[in-house]
């Protein structure tokens, strides 16, 4: 119940930083990004949007991390998908890019953080970030990043080389946060597996004579 909090605290905090980021007219990476840009071209919800994108990356969770992480994982983005619907009936505002840059990244890197240390993530490259650590250890913050960056530079041509260059300022912070956490993330995801190591202590049986 406690990770099932947390999880919905995180999903609330990465809305907030989605919102900021929607209001600053900027996009981040990964699935959320390519959501963005689907609404400013089509301007479908962007609560549908990421939705439908996360579908295809459900697969490689089920085979690769298994049933219970994917179903987590299904759990979060749904209610992110429905969180971020409330922005249709936020008033019309706006954020200075560089602000909307740098205080999106903060909100979207620490929600996610918490996500990521509670058995969940919010689907698309967070999967493969999260299997890439556990499997050969690497920076999941880093692995974000890769993505993320060619999430954005692929949607400078909707955006603008301004925006663009704001986004990438974004996802950089997302990655420096996440990057900061990596070792809570990594001792939290694998705690169970040492806790049955060291479930049973050996017992020194003496040899009769």
């Amino acid at each position: 119940m406690k990770k099932i909090l947390f999880i919905l605290l995180g999903c609330l905090i990465v809305t907030f930083g989605i919102i900021v980021l929607r209001h600053s007219n900027i996009v981040t990476g990964g699935t959320a990004g390519l959501s963005l840009s689907v609404t400013y071209l089509t301007n479908i919800p962007f609560a549908i949007t990421f939705f439908l994108i996360n579908l295809p990356f459900y697969i490689f969770s089920v085979l690769q991390m298994g049933w219970r992480f994917t179903l987590t994982t299904a759990g979060a983005v749904t209610v992110l998908s429905l969180m971020t619907a409330v922005d249709q009936f936020l008033p019309s505002f706006s954020i200075p890019m560089l602000v909307g840059a740098v205080l999106g990244g903060l909100l979207i890197g620490l929600g996610l953080s918490l996500i990521f240390m509670n058995g969940a993530s919010l689907g698309g490259a967070n999967i493969l970030a999260l299997f890439l650590q556990k499997r050969f250890n690497l920076n999941p913050g880093t692995i974000n990043f890769i993505f993320d960056l060619f999430v954005v530079v692929s949607s400078i041509y909707v955006i603008g080389w301004i925006k663009g260059l704001c986004s990438i300022l974004s996802i950089f912070v997302i990655s420096k946060v996440i990057s900061y956490f990596k070792e809570d993330i990594k001792r939290k995801t694998t705690a169970p597996a040492k806790k049955e190591k060291q479930a049973r202590p050996k017992v020194h049986v003496p040899l009769a004579d």
